[in-house]
């Protein structure tokens, strides 16, 4: 039976990950979804519980499933916890254990909500377009990596390292061509090659990935800072953006603000094939809101949309998920974020009445 593992996580986490459970319960029902469900603490919770961010129990599960759900991690509370022991630490084992590298981070402007985009309508009106993320590479994971007292007594020095293989430049750009594929058949690729040797290399190898693979797609190499201009200026040139995983963290959450609210915005983490993948809301654990009641879940949701189709077989169901948000949205029900009333509860409930 094809399982789903849900961390609800930190702050807003758990109640967006709960209008999740209840979908899953209402495509049980209408639909025949065949799904195990189970439940694990991640993140602050988790340190609260055990200890630590995440478990070897939960990891274990984590990679026995079919598929695994996040919720969000963080918060004020466990900012003076030693670095390797606060919750996003949780998340980067996470990833790691999984193995999950290229991280899918959509961008859709829903018609109805262009008008609530920072920028004009006609740049952001049908908006669509993809990061592949390389996730478990780069300067979050680099070493030599540390804080240091500098000789002369004058201070201190903090340093990353940024470092990839051609093997991980290879598997993550693999992903992009292959996605591009299926929409528009363009990718961008994006690095700092004029001042960075690892954007030099990333820029090298994706060049003759593309030569050897992937010629029938259009490849554009185009600098980080220039693309976060053409991204506020003209966000619709752009199909797949491929990024490295500092430059695909900051970008992809720019390209949030295009969509009218970060809190509609899904993701998914994948690895080689046949192995679990980590999907995940991107807006973060948004402790001043956390226990109100007025998250927006439709980034849960679409996370577990996106869970349906890329690790769960059933792509009629995620098909059927996102029209009914299509249509929810289409009825003007919206939460705080995106200007209106309704509560979590109350887009939730909207969403599973809409599945049919």
């Amino acid at each position: 039976m094809p399982s789903l593992l849900l961390l609800p996580g930190d702050g807003i986490g758990p109640e967006v990950t709960a209008e999740v459970e209840a979908l899953i319960e209402t495509l049980r029902a209408r639909h025949g979804l065949v799904l195990d469900v189970a439940v694990e603490a991640f993140g602050g919770a988790s340190i609260d519980a055990h200890g630590v961010p995440l478990t070897d129990a939960a990891v274990a599960r984590a990679k026995a499933s079919s598929a695994v759900l996040m919720g969000a991690v963080g918060g004020p509370q466990w900012a003076g916890v030693a670095r390797h022991l606060r919750p996003e630490a949780g998340l980067l084992r996470l990833r790691t254990e999984m193995g999950v590298f290229a991280n899918l981070r959509p961008a859709l402007c829903f018609a109805p909500l262009a008008d609530a985009s920072a920028l004009k309508r006609h740049v952001v009106e049908g908006l669509d377009i993809l990061f592949v993320r390389e996730l478990t590479g780069g300067v979050y994971f680099g070493t030599p990596r540390g804080i240091e007292d500098l000789p002369d007594g004058s201070g201190q020095r903090g340093f990353d390292t940024q470092v990839y293989t051609t093997a991980e430049i290879e598997r993550v750009a693999r992903v992009a061509f292959t996605l591009a594929r299926s929409r528009r058949n363009r990718v961008a690729s994006l690095e700092k090659s004029n001042v960075m040797e690892s954007g030099l290399l990333w820029r090298q190898v994706v060049s003759a990935l593309h030569a050897r693979e992937f010629a029938d797609v259009a490849l554009e190499h185009m600098y980080a800072d220039n693309a976060a201009m053409q991204l506020v200026r003209a966000p619709q040139q752009f199909d797949v953006l491929l990024t490295d995983n500092l430059f695909g963290d900051v970008l992809s959450d720019l390209a949030a603000a295009l969509t009218g609210s970060i809190g509609l915005l899904p993701s998914a983490a994948l690895g080689v094939d046949g192995s679990p993948g980590l999907y995940e809301p991107i807006h973060g654990s948004a402790p001043d809101i956390a226990g109100k009641g007025i998250a927006n879940p439709l980034a849960a949701i679409l996370s577990f949309e996106m869970a349906l189709r890329w690790s769960l077989g059933r792509a009629d169901l995620a098909d059927a998920v996102m029209a009914a948000v299509r249509h929810v949205l289409d009825s003007g029900l919206r939460t705080p974020d995106l200007g209106g009333t309704a509560t979590t509860a109350q887009m939730g409930a909207a969403v599973r009445a809409a599945v049919g």
